[in-house]
């Protein structure tokens, strides 16, 4: 995982058990008095809540405890794409230029051009250097691209 997807993972987590933790668990004690607990729909959806909360401090922790991250402006410009290198592409039929991140499967949006290292254009694009086109299977067929420029940032 990247530098960057780390650290949004652990202000997450941080948020979790610093604000929702005791938050749910004023509510559940809010529901609790609230009368019997069988028909008490505040107190079940409290208790669902918090079910949710642990289960996602749980999945977070397990995924910082088991990452290595990779911090790619530590590592020397090759102009090779690698792991968390952030790539210039373009389309050779059209032109058509587009930027991505390749992050960890994890913290993939392509909302804000981060694709998966196992992502099919990621696939493609690890090894190969700057100004080397290289074919992309797409579901509308194959694509070729050029790396324009590969960016440790």
């Amino acid at each position: 995982m990247t530098l960057q997807g780390s650290r949004a993972l652990e202000e997450e987590l941080k948020h979790l058990k610093g604000e929702m933790r005791p938050k749910i668990s004023q509510a559940i004690a809010e529901a609790r008095e609230l009368g019997d607990l069988k028909e008490n729909a505040e107190y079940h959806a409290a208790r669902e809540q918090q079910g949710l909360v642990e289960a996602r401090i749980r999945d977070i922790e397990a995924k910082l405890s088991n990452a290595q991250v990779i911090d790619v402006t530590t590592i020397a410009h090759s102009g090779k794409v690698i792991f968390g290198t952030t790539v210039d592409i373009a389309n050779v039929e059209t032109g058509e230029e587009v930027t991505y991140q390749i992050v960890g499967d994890d913290e993939a949006d392509i909302k804000v051009s981060k694709i998966s290292v196992s992502s099919p254009i990621a696939r493609a694009l690890i090894g190969k250097e700057e100004g080397e086109v290289v074919n992309v299977q797409t579901p509308g067929g194959l694509v070729e691209y050029e790396i324009v420029e590969v960016k440790h940032l």
